[in-house]
């Protein structure tokens, strides 16, 4: 009997490893194959990013659009308190950011925020869509940073003129009180 449980054990081991490998890849069929086989649809690995996770931080439409449609937790989050949508929002996936959006993912949350991610790596476009989506352009991560501070530190034009079009504080403060002089 200890083999048969051993042998058990080997094959949900590699179906986990074959599920989260699919995943990274962006492999909607075999996904869909081993969910259809009774995997689940918000597996983790490791760090705790789910299929989503790991399929929207790397841009894999398809596979974000399947596991939406299949209802994975789309607000789920990592050990390190990402979503989906701020790993698509800070590799700059503006289809991956949309269907996420489209599909219920929240533009607002404590730390972090997408809209904060996209203005720290200069996705224009994904921050005019989390703007559009309401998302809060003065919101606050764990230190004080907002899409603005991040924005302008990292030399991102465009993404400053946006945010202060849409009503940014140019006077808030990083923890430390330091203020940042923001001019267009």
């Amino acid at each position: 009997m200890l083999f048969g449980a051993t042998l058990s054990q080997a094959v949900i081991a590699a179906t986990y490893d074959d599920l989260i490998n699919s995943a990274k890849l962006g492999d909607t069929r075999d996904v869909a194959q081993m969910i259809k086989r009774g995997a689940s649809i918000d597996t983790t690995d490791i760090e705790g990013n789910t299929l989503l996770m790991l399929a929207a931080r790397d841009g894999h439409e398809d596979l974000v659009d399947y596991l939406i449609k299949q209802r994975a937790k789309v607000n789920a989050r990592n050990s390190a308190g990402d979503t989906a949508l701020r790993l698509a929002a800070f590799r700059g996936h503006l289809k991956v950011a949309e269907l996420l959006i489209a599909g219920g993912a929240n533009v607002n949350m404590s730390g972090w925020t997408p809209l904060i991610y996209a203005a720290f790596n200069g996705h224009l476009d994904i921050a005019k869509l989390l703007v559009k989506s309401g998302a809060d352009v003065n919101a606050t991560s764990e230190n004080g940073s907002t899409a603005l501070i991040v924005a302008a530190k990292g030399g991102h034009i465009d993404v400053v003129k946006l945010l202060l079009a849409n009503r940014a504080d140019p006077n808030k403060a990083v923890e430390s009180g330091k203020r940042h002089s923001i001019s267009p």
